[in-house]
């Protein structure tokens, strides 16, 4: 039997649980009204244009609007990973007709959850299914059917539905389909327009082709951004610490090779269909790993190797190009300043030196950081983030930001995510906003490309139940009837 204080504490954790599960209201205070915003307009004297702007780039004019990539259809097949379910839903968004398919059994990531804790799965509130918040948000949409291609009467279904597609977007493991033989050199022989587009971490092929594979085949996002040095590169510097105390490379809290390769996946598999339509007639293969889609935006880093031979150290949220270019801590959490210039770098200290007089002495008066070059060495960005430091431990970041504005600074603070979501500007585009889905009110993220005057993407609803498009989707793009699905379902097929 329980001792008493076993159950206390579990009264206890089963209590604050159910205080983690409260609804935020939202938005706690609400958006600001045009009235209050013009004016901004007018003082910056664009009233006519941010008038034009608001009626043509509004948020929520989306809906009306054409698609830009409406009549288009999309396949897409894999499991854990983002990369492919990022790319899908980004056709989604653009109109296209997206369909995803999963085992019988479901994908595994509708079932990952924060802390493995099953009250953080959403509910859908006609079925009662759970499902992870990670699989809703990449479920937009997509319409969603299950299918066994292990199965040779799976594999046939998927040739049907591969026959019947524009883009084929596959993000199983390297040659997982080819070995099935529902791969692009056999699916191109029955549908030669289909863009097919592979998108995983490392490669289908060289060396590394099979380097992850026994046990992590489905979940190589760390591997990719380990791969390519952007962890190495993320991270305090070892050499501005005391020993022990920092200096290791750290990953991104997203999963971010993921999320670039599927962006890139969706550039490329555009451009495709341009070349399809207006210059080759075909279709064909594209390749996207998250390791290569990472290293495209590593900055010079590779470069910097190539020149003198020597590996760009980490620099923690120090920019070794300008002095200052970089967030510092204050009062009450983190403020950026940007100095890069100059001037600006002199208005940085004229500002500073208001309230911390030693700042102007101690900066200004010092020969070595008269010129731009000189002050961007080490030594001299450790005095300056030093000094700037501490004016900011005494101020929080609206004050700092007001006085740095005064000075025609670019600052701002690092926000968090619910101060993000509650920021006016945000709010009144807005930037994030509540969507009624199947699982009740979601704060989500509008889409990036949601302002535009023609074809802007939307947001139609978010998740499925598993299968729930089974008997619309195999109708529609095989011919299937009801009883067919349902005899496939009964094999284990569907």
């Amino acid at each position: 039997m329980p001792e008493k204080r076993d159950i206390e504490i579990n009264s206890r954790a089963d209590t604050i649980g159910l205080m983690d599960m409260d609804v935020r209201p939202y938005p706690v205070t609400p958006p600001p009204s045009y009235d209050q915003v013009k004016p901004v307009y007018e003082r910056r004297k664009a009233l006519e244009f941010c008038d034009w702007a608001e009626d043509n780039l509004r948020f929520e004019k989306r809906y009306p609007k054409d698609e830009a990539l409406s009549g288009l259809r999309v396949l897409d097949i894999g499991l854990w990973r983002l990369g492919h379910k990022f790319c899908a839903s980004l056709f989604g968004e653009s109109g296209a007709e997206v369909v995803s398919i999963e085992p019988p059994s479901g994908d595994p990531l509708r079932k990952l959850t924060p802390f493995g804790r099953e009250e953080y799965l959403l509910t859908n509130k006609l079925t009662g299914e759970k499902c992870g918040m990670e699989f809703v948000n990449e479920t937009v949409n997509k319409h969603c059917i299950t299918l066994d291609v292990e199965k040779e009467d799976g594999r046939e279904i998927f040739k049907k539905l591969a026959n019947n597609v524009d883009i084929l977007i596959d993000g199983m493991p390297p040659g997982y389909m080819d070995n099935l033989g529902i791969g692009y050199r056999q699916l191109k022989e029955i549908n030669p327009r289909m863009i097919y587009v592979w998108i995983g971490m490392l490669g289908q092929w060289g060396p590394w082709k099979d380097k992850q594979s026994k046990f992590g085949q489905w979940e190589l996002e760390p591997f990719a951004s380990c791969a390519n040095a952007w962890v190495h590169n993320t991270g305090l510097a070892q050499d501005l610490l005391p020993r022990g105390k920092g200096g290791d490379p750290t990953r991104s809290g997203i999963w971010l090779a993921d999320y670039v390769a599927g962006g890139q996946g969706y550039v490329n598999a555009l451009a495709a269909l341009y070349w399809r339509e207006e210059l080759g007639g075909t279709g064909q293969m594209i390749e996207v790993t998250g390791a290569e889609a990472l290293m495209d935006i590593l900055d010079f880093d590779i470069t910097w190797y190539g020149f003198n031979a020597s590996i760009k150290a980490r620099s923690g949220g120090w920019d070794p190009n300008l002095n200052q270019y970089a967030w510092n801590p204050c009062k009450d959490g983190y403020m950026m300043i940007g100095g890069q210039t100059d001037k600006l770098w002199y208005n940085i200290g004229f500002c500073l030196e208001r309230d911390f007089t030693q700042f102007g002495r101690l900066i200004h008066e010092d020969p070595f950081l008269k010129e731009m070059g000189a002050r961007n060495a080490l030594h001299a960005l450790i005095k300056t983030y030093t000094l700037t430091t501490r004016w900011l431990r005494d101020t929080n970041r609206v004050e700092a930001e007001t006085k740095l504005l005064e000075y025609q600074l670019a600052a701002g603070p690092i926000l968090y995510i619910d101060e993000v979501c509650e920021f006016p500007h945000f709010k009144y585009r807005p930037w994030v906003y509540v969507h009624e889905t199947d699982y009740g009110p979601l704060l989500i993220a509008s889409s990036p490309s949601s302002y535009q005057v023609r074809a802007p993407f939307r947001c139609k609803w978010m998740g499925r139940d598993l299968g729930y498009d089974n008997y619309e989707i195999y109708l529609k793009w095989t011919g299937m009837g009801q009883n067919k699905v349902n005899e496939m379902k009964q094999k284990g097929v569907i």
